[in-house]
């Protein structure tokens, strides 16, 4: 009897365990939109977010349209408002150039912005400076680039559009000082004007050494090795035409990923447009059929939440999925471009004129 009832609890424990560690999807019924800083003069579609554990604070750097390039500081308790100078923008060595950012990128001890149209100029500056440096041009008249990301403080990489028959694709592996543009032989075969939407900076996914590149052919590069080589995975994505593709990638982790896109100037349609994979991107299948979200440019899936809940978002709206994307729920019509989670609560988004903290409620 004694042997029955020390069985009985051994089982009893272990099933305790089991139903402790069952994970228990958040339904998200509302986001609530602070904004942060507003000015109609800033279109921003590339921001990161970065913490500083030795000062406790965490910086919001965004990059957009007019060379407008800034960051935003806080911390987990108190949040700088605008006119207590959380907000501050940086300088570039040269004054009168204009250009758009699309694409930033942080390291531990740099910051770094791309802009897209020829002449493209890749700009870095140190952590406790105000002024950024040229540190690579672009003068080829295709050259457009689209999203960059780092592997680690040394190893970097940032995509664009196709220019001689293969996709652009630059690399840094001594901390962004120089960087080396991969040729075509170094590539899997191009497919014709095949490149990538500079709608989010989020065209690049990575996970420890393994990268993934999402393009406007529908199609995922893979790189195992930090971008030394590359193969190509065909997506059952909507590519027809050239508005067509995927918008953004994101990861979770090695295996599972997902990809969003559509069509911008047809927004509502929403067929073919959301793609997912369990196997590392080698194969991808259609979600969500003909169902909400139609066009979106970003998304992300939120951190801690073993994969199964993500946010989409684009000038339509904010939707939210927490069955890995099989199915979505519309929260909002606020429009934005592209956002970053600081915990599974709480993103800040950019888009048109304003930058915005986004709190998810259930």
């Amino acid at each position: 009897m004694k042997h029955f009832f020390a069985v009985l609890t051994v089982v009893f424990l272990l099933m305790s365990c089991e139903q402790k560690n069952v994970f228990k999807p958040k339904n998200f019924t509302k986001v609530e939109v602070g904004t942060l800083l507003q000015d109609s003069l800033l279109n921003v579609r590339a921001i990161e977010l970065v913490k500083n554990e030795k000062y406790k604070l965490w910086s919001l750097f965004y990059s957009g349209s007019e060379k407008r390039t800034g960051e935003f500081q806080f911390n987990d308790v108190f949040q700088y408002k605008e006119e207590d100078k959380g907000f501050f923008e940086f300088d570039f060595e040269e004054d009168s150039l204009n250009v758009y950012f699309r694409s930033i990128a942080n390291t531990s001890k740099n910051t770094f912005v791309l802009s897209i149209e020829s002449p493209a100029r890749l700009y870095k500056k140190g952590t406790f400076n105000r002024n950024f440096k040229l540190v690579y041009q672009e003068n080829h008249p295709k050259a457009f680039y689209d999203a960059m990301d780092f592997w680690n403080d040394e190893e970097g990489i940032a995509i664009g559009d196709s220019t001689d028959g293969c996709l652009s694709v630059i690399i840094t592996r001594d901390g962004g000082e120089t960087w080396t543009k991969l040729t075509c032989d170094q590539l899997p075969k191009g497919v014709e004007n095949e490149g990538a939407f500079a709608a989010s900076d989020t065209n690049i996914a990575i996970v420890g050494n393994k990268t993934w590149v999402a393009t406007t052919a529908g199609r995922v590069y893979f790189s195992a090795d930090k971008g030394k080589t590359w193969e190509v995975f065909e997506t059952p994505i909507v590519k027809g035409k050239d508005t067509e593709g995927i918008y953004s990638i994101d990861f979770y982790d090695e295996l599972n990923g997902f990809a969003i896109g559509g069509d911008y100037t047809k927004p509502d349609n929403n067929a073919a447009n959301k793609i997912k994979t369990t196997d590392g991107g080698k194969t991808w299948q259609l979600v969500a059929q003909n169902q909400t979200p139609g066009y979106r440019s970003c998304v992300q899936y939120i951190p801690n939440r073993n994969g199964k809940e993500l946010v989409a978002l684009g000038f339509k709206g904010i939707d939210f999925s927490n069955d890995g994307g099989e199915t979505w729920k519309h929260l909002s019509d606020e429009g934005f471009y592209t956002l970053r989670f600081l915990n599974d609560s709480i993103a800040y988004a950019a888009g048109a004129g304003r930058i915005s903290k986004l709190t998810f409620r259930e």
